[in-house]
This record gives C-alpha cells, structure tokens and sequence, in this order.
C-alpha cells in the first residue's frame, strides 16, 4: 500500500497515470471516496496512462463509459444510481470483468456480489489542501 498526497489536479493525473502504467487486461479497479472526492479526475489520469485519446467524463447518467481507443480497453462504471445488483446484472456489467480490459468502478458497494475475487483499491480522500490517495 502507497500513499500519495496531491495539491492539484494536474498532480492527481499524474498519480493515476503512472498506476496505469502497471495495469493489466483483466484488471479492475474499485476507487472509493466520498462524492467530489477526485474518483473521475483519477479515471481520466488512468485513460491518460492507457493512451486513451478520446474525452473521458463521468458516467453517471451512463452507468459505463467505454474506451477503447488506448493500449487496453477501458470501462469506467459509476455504481452511485444503480438500484439494484439484479439491474446492473440484467444490464450485463459481469460481462466487462473478464473481457480482457481494465474496469474502473464507483461506488462498487452497490454491486459487490457481481465484482471478480481479485481487485485493486485506490481510495482517495480530500484533505485541506488536497487529496489524499491510497493505492
């Protein structure tokens, strides 16, 4: 575990960057931290260490935004309205877990039981001048 305290934006891209860096096909990510905390500005850092080229938002409304246009696949999921695990089922967010790319999931405590057995946890906290980032 590394901890890793940032005072901008642009140093909060740089740290999900160079994690992107050691991510692998089949690799999901869970990020964790109240809301506003940073999880889409450490999603767009991730896209930018992938060579995602396209605009990574956050995909709220969308439940999963797809990326495929970096070194692996990208989905990045916001769990925060999905009612229920039995929607995101039906919805087919299993699927992404095993197809060769990288998950990146919000508020994944609303799907816990359809997540893979082995995750990575970034956890990011605000600080008064910052964030403060756990990997």
């Amino acid at each position: 575990m590394a901890v890793f305290v940032t005072h901008s934006e642009e140093e909060t891209l740089q740290i999900a960057e160079a994690f992107a860096k050691t991510l692998e096909a089949g690799d999901t990510v869970l990020l964790g931290g109240e809301m506003g905390a940073g999880k889409t500005v450490f999603a767009k850092g991730v896209a930018r260490g992938l060579g995602v080229r396209s605009e990574v938002t956050s995909p709220t409304y969308a439940y999963i935004n797809s990326y495929e246009d970096g070194r692996l696949p990208l989905w990045h999921f916001d769990c925060y309205r999905v009612p229920s695990e039995a929607y995101a089922r039906a919805l087919g967010f299993e699927e992404y877990f095993s197809a060769g790319g990288v998950c990146l999931v919000e508020w994944s405590e609303n799907i816990a039981t359809l997540l893979p057995e082995k995750v990575k946890r970034v956890q990011i906290r605000k600080t008064e001048s910052g964030r403060e980032i756990e990997l």
